[in-house]
């Protein structure tokens, strides 16, 4: 568990985070999920290259409706789950075309929302299928600290810099005993050993065929 403060939410504070966590041991994440915030992005690939992005389906259909006109966004968020609750990553792509050629004639801005982060939202089909529901939004991040961030917010102001980040890391702990296991766990090992998969399913290997 890491806390640590930031100014402000700019590359040079996430730079510094994740060369922090890079000097404590941190090797490459396999994979790095995160809403549409550039400063993050920007100092990912600076500090972890190699690391793999997945944009946030929550956020990106959230940004995308608000494009819309209220009385189709009910139906356009239907089609928006379409593509990110495909089996494979080949009916996803069918269902991007189809969403992009339904609306965008009429709210471009609403497409070209969806299609500038096009293939970073399809980089989970390239990972254990039992892991998709943590990767596909950054829901597991923000409902794990949905406690302390109720907190802080009213104790804003009432407290010393160094006895706020006390305070987050006791609630952190506390917090932390009622988190759930990582759908999936046995497979994240197979994961940083470099294992492939495709839409979700492991590619055998010909000697493994063999065997």
């Amino acid at each position: 568990m890491v806390i640590g403060d930031g100014g402000v939410e700019s590359t040079q504070c996430w730079r510094e985070v994740l060369l922090d966590l890079k000097s404590r041991g941190l090797h490459a994440p396999e994979v790095a999920v995160g809403d549409g915030a550039l400063s993050f992005w920007a100092a990912l690939e600076e500090v972890f290259s190699a690391s793999r992005q997945q944009r946030c389906w929550m956020h990106k259909t959230g940004n995308v409706l608000n494009a819309m006109p209220k009385s189709l966004q009910p139906k356009a968020k239907s089609a928006l789950h379409e593509i990110w609750q495909a089996a494979t990553r080949e009916d996803a792509e069918r269902a991007f075309d189809q969403f992009i050629v339904t609306y965008e004639a009429k709210y471009p801005k609403a497409t070209n929302c969806l299609l500038k982060d096009r293939h970073s939202l399809l980089t989970f089909y390239d990972f254990p299928a039992v892991h998709w529901q943590h990767l596909r939004t950054t829901n597991p991040v923000e409902s794990t600290f949905a406690t302390i961030r109720h907190r802080t917010t009213r104790m804003m102001g009432c407290v010393t810099h160094d006895s706020m980040l006390h305070m987050m890391f006791k609630l952190s702990e506390c917090a932390e005993k009622n988190w759930r296991k990582l759908r999936g766990f046995k497979y994240l090992a197979m994961v940083v050993e470099g294992v492939q998969f495709v839409n979700g399913e492991e590619i055998q290997q010909p000697n493994q065929v063999a065997a």
